[in-house]
């Protein structure tokens, strides 16, 4: 297969890195909005550096069989859109848009279009999380009552992407409101959600926040509480954790969780603790562009495509409103359901 792809900053690379190692990938082409960084991506991974517009238009190389579009987020729906009018297969890291609209702009062009697209919902493609999900879905934790999910990030990005980002909500916790429906099976009802700006200014500036926490009801009764920071200095964290009530089990928690029991017997602190999520997702990363270049090739079905991607970002539009607001807010008040 001829492979594009958009978009050459750092997980736009690492995803490069994986494409051109990967058996069934022919060539690859790599385009970026600074084509020096793009010529920089071609070196590093035996690709061709291609103009973006060429992705289109099948000017230099031809037309790719398939699109991976990890451009900034701004990019990301006209981008969608245009590779669902050429009829492109496309695999798009997370969000689609940082809004319902535009969310749903980008949907309705592929839908329209009959196209296929994919969301970089990489959890969904991590072993531990599988196993959580199977043994959910086959009883082996009773009746579920409580979820916990974590994710700490080890160190706050720069100052000049929080205004970018759309908010910890929809950037961070938006991975944990997919995975919590990918592992139950259930949907969201209501929220209520709190956040702190306690931390660098930076987030006060930006009107975000750089620790939140939610509290969401599930369809069936379950309670979950889903937590993120941008200032977890022991290391990256990403874990959940699922009570029922025949059994716990536990997701993310291994020889390099960073976290250090208190207990005087127990052992300390983890001598190689996470430091980002290239790191402990990369296996993963890796799995979710093999599946889409199965997608492509018409052998699998979509295993998360642009519905999926409404979803969660409805539930983090449902946070935003319940953290400014105070108050709990039903999912039914989200446009798009």
């Amino acid at each position: 297969m001829r492979i594009g792809l958009i978009g050459t900053g750092r997980i736009g690379t690492f995803h490069a890195e994986v494409l051109s190692r990967h058996p069934g990938v022919d060539s690859l082409l790599v385009a970026d909005a600074d084509p020096e960084r793009a010529a920089v991506a071609a070196t590093r991974t035996g690709a061709s550096a291609v103009p973006v517009d060429a992705m289109f238009t099948g000017e230099v190389h031809g037309l790719p069989d398939a699109l991976v579009i990890c451009s900034a987020t701004a990019a990301h729906a006209p981008l969608i859109a245009r590779a669902a009018r050429a009829g492109l297969p496309a695999f798009c890291e997370k969000p689609i848009a940082l809004d319902l609209p535009g969310t749903l702009g980008a949907l309705a062009e592929v839908e329209a279009a009959g196209s296929i697209l994919q969301l970089g919902f990489m959890r969904r493609f991590d072993a531990g999380y599988a196993e959580a999900r199977a043994a959910v879905r086959e009883g082996r934790l009773g009746r579920l009552h409580t979820v916990r999910a974590v994710t700490s990030d080890p160190a706050p990005p720069p100052a000049d992407y929080l205004p970018l980002s759309g908010g910890l909500y929809r950037d961070c916790l938006v991975h944990d409101f997919d995975i919590l429906r990918w592992v139950t099976g259930r949907e969201v009802t209501e929220v209520y959600a709190t956040g702190s700006d306690a931390g660098p200014a930076m987030f006060r500036e930006a009107g975000d926040v750089d620790t939140a926490a939610a509290l969401l009801t599930l369809d069936d009764g379950t309670l979950a509480t889903a937590t993120a920071t941008r200032c977890n200095g022991a290391g990256y964290d990403v874990r959940m954790e699922l009570a029922g009530e025949l059994d716990q089990l536990a997701v993310g928690l291994d020889d390099r969780t960073p976290l250090t029991s208190a207990e005087p017997e127990s052992p300390g602190a983890p001598p190689k603790p996470w430091p980002g999520f290239l790191e402990r997702f990369a296996p993963a990363y890796e799995a979710e562009l093999d599946a889409f270049l199965r997608v492509a090739r018409g052998e699998l079905a979509n295993p998360c495509d642009g519905r999926e991607a409404l979803h969660a970002l409805r539930i983090a539009e449902a946070c935003e409103i319940s953290r400014r607001e105070r108050r709990p807010v039903a999912m039914e008040e989200i446009p798009g359901g």
